[in-house]
């Protein structure tokens, strides 16, 4: 499987890559930006990622425009439903609209920080069954 990981906070980024390494080749991004970037490379070299976990909040582009870019690039090149990566937004806020705003702009879930190790492996398994 091939995961990226686009978190800001170097704690959260090394914790979540030590992590998830047991499911696949992970690679890791800073910022919304780095994500799209690292995302379109991906694509381009026929090694798409599988699992994208985004951090909501970023700077230069926060978590939920990186997603709707992936998702609008995924849209254009024509990437069946049913081949589009799994999309795991996290945040330490757990308000309402935060988890609406990502589910609607088309991530699969949602999981807040701190992140329960026990959830996170429960919805990889569901995700990627």
């Amino acid at each position: 499987m091939n995961i990226l990981i686009a978190e800001d906070d170097l704690a959260s980024r090394k914790y979540l890559y030590k992590w998830m390494s047991k499911y696949g080749s992970c690679d890791m991004t800073v910022d919304g930006i780095e994500a799209v970037e690292a995302f379109t490379i991906a694509l381009d070299m026929g090694n798409p990622y599988d699992l994208v976990c985004l951090d909501i909040m970023m700077p230069k582009v926060d978590g939920i425009k990186a997603l709707k870019a992936i998702r609008d690039i995924e849209k254009q090149r024509g990437t069946p439903e049913g081949r589009r990566a799994k999309i795991i937004m996290t945040s330490a806020l757990n308000e309402d609209d935060v988890v609406s705003d990502s589910l609607t702009a088309g991530s699969e879930a949602f999981v807040t920080k701190p992140i329960n190790l026990g959830q996170m492996e429960a919805l990889i398994k569901d995700l990627l069954a």
